[in-house]
This record gives structure tokens, sequence and C-alpha cells, in this order.
């Protein structure tokens, strides 16, 4: 079981895409989906919600964010036992933000047993995750916080909107999933899915969405049943091969190709942009990189601080 456990983890932290032998459809004209993949504004994406100056994945996160003016709000989700859709990076409680119920620190060695998709939101809302200071983020805030509902988000975000007579922000939410953790860690890709459109639909949302996945199968599933809303290839930085192959992998060309930053030439610019897909590389936390990828023709900035883009409203 240790064993099992130990690979699964590993699994679990290089969240790397699965693979697939669908073929391309060269057919798909990304122009003619939602406002969501045909933005044609240069897109300033929080991380998280803004990472570097507030609690990841939090409701005063987003909020921030939006005050700073972001183009998109940038999220994590994840599945409770109760089937709730819940903002986290992790489908389980990290020991770098997370402190429990009776306020001892979660411990690294126990992080993985504190699964969220074992729990009821009941029980994941008890646990605090912004009082905890960041080592890696010394200029974030700290505030009592709990992982919110996604529903909960975009309630808060709708209402901010109508009270401060602002547009609707895009919301760009990655699926936490992964094959060697499914059923362990989160559902299936269909059943997250179909939770994640159900929530979507709900708010009315379906043109302000992107959905996000290092997990191929989550947008081949999306494309396939829900082909009206945004797909984001997400591409880890591990990732080596070809810009083809990936296209390949999944089947079809998506609504954006989202790479770390440090992968993009452009030569890469351009191949997306022959093929109607915008690129917007993540996480970019400096504002020399930030110019000089705006320089080369990106099409936004994914940030843990949007604070550098300078468009405060």
């Amino acid at each position: 079981m240790k064993i099992f456990l130990f690979a699964t983890v590993l699994c679990l932290t290089a969240m790397m895409a699965c693979t697939s032998t669908t073929k391309v459809n060269n057919t798909t004209n990304n122009a003619d989906t939602p406002d969501a993949a045909s933005l044609t504004k240069f897109d300033t994406q929080g991380h998280r919600g803004c990472r570097g100056l507030m609690p990841e994945n939090t409701i005063p996160a987003m909020m921030h964010a939006l005050n700073l003016g972001v183009t998109t709000l940038e999220m994590d989700v994840v599945v409770t036992k109760d089937k709730k859709l819940v903002l986290s990076h992790e489908p389980f409680f990290n020991h770098e933000i997370a402190t429990r119920p009776d306020g001892s620190l979660v411990t690294e060695a126990e992080e993985k047993g504190l699964n969220i998709f074992t729990m009821n939101y009941e029980e994941v809302r008890s646990y605090d995750v912004g009082l905890r200071p960041h080592t890696r983020f010394p200029q974030q805030q700290k505030l009592k916080a709990f992982k919110p509902l996604l529903a909960d988000l975009f309630d808060n975000v709708k209402a901010y909107a109508q009270t401060s007579n602002k547009p609707l922000p895009y919301f760009n939410i990655e699926t936490k999933c992964l094959p060697a953790t499914d059923n362990i860690y989160h559902p299936t890709p269909a059943a997250f899915v179909e939770l994640l459109v159900q929530e979507i639909k709900k708010a009315r949302i379906e043109n302000q969405v992107f959905i996000q996945s290092f997990d191929f199968r989550t947008l081949q599933y999306l494309h396939k049943n829900y082909p009206g809303i945004a797909t984001v290839m997400l591409i880890e930085d591990t990732d080596q091969i070809s810009f083809e192959a990936q296209i390949k992998k999944l089947g079809f060309y998506a609504n954006v190709y989202s790479p770390h930053y440090s992968l993009v030439t452009a030569a890469l610019i351009e191949k997306c942009h022959q093929h109607n897909m915008r690129i917007i590389p993540w996480t970019v936390n400096d504002i020399t990189s930030i110019e000089k990828l705006k320089a080369m023709g990106v099409d936004g900035i994914i940030s843990d601080y949007p604070n550098l883009y300078g468009n405060e409203k």
C-alpha cells in the first residue's frame, strides 16, 4: 500500500498530460467558439488569484486580483466527497499553507493523507489556508481564509462586477487530475467535467470560461461533449515532445496553448497563431520577463503578481 501511494504521489506532483492517439481535427475553427476563446485583448491573468500577494485560491485573492485590473482569474479546482467543486491547487492540504482546525500545522509527511476527495466540504472548510507564512512568497498578506466553493466564487465575482460597474472577468479553471489518481484523489475526467460544466451553466457564464488541464483527457471529453466551452492545453516545462506531437496527442487544436514561460520562442508563437491558437505562458513573476514576452507577441501572461501588469483600475 505504501509503495502504491508513493507512486501515486510522484504522479500527482508531476501532473503530466496523458497520452492519446486521437487524430487531429484540422477543421476546428477556434474563432467561432465562445467569447472566452475569441478574446482579442491582451489577457492579464492572476495566478491562483494573486498568489504572490494574497493566500492562493481564496476569495480574497480573487477579489484583490480584480482590484488590480486583471482580465482573467486563474484558479484550480478539486472535488470533495460530497461532490462539491472547491478551489485548491492540490487535492489535499499542502503543508506550506494549511493549518488544522485545532490550530496545529499540517506537516509535509501527513499532507497527502489529508485527501479532499475523501472529505465532505464542511470538513474541508474547517482548515485554514491563509494564516500560515509562506516562505516562497514573503509579500503574501496573511489572513484567515478557507478553500471556497467554486459556486461561491462565481457569486462573489458577479456581485463585485455589478456593484463596481466593471465587466465580468474571464475564469481560467484548471482540473487537477491525471490517470494514476482517478477515483483516489479525484473523479474520472468525464465525471469531473460534468460537475464543472453543471456549475458553469448554473452561473450562466459559459462564454466567460476557459477549462485548462495538463491531463488531456479532460480537454478531449470537453471538446467532444461541450465544444462551446474554450479549452487550454497546459504544457509542463519538463515536457520534451514537439508542438506537433502535443497536438497529435490532444487530437485537436485547443483555443489556447499555455506553456511554461521558459519554453516560449518566436517560432512557437508563430505555430500557435498559424492554427488560430492564443499562446498564454505561465507563471511570469518579473516585469522584465513580462515585457519581453509581450514584445515577442504572446497573447497574455499568467502571474502570481498581477500588480506588475500596471493596469489597476
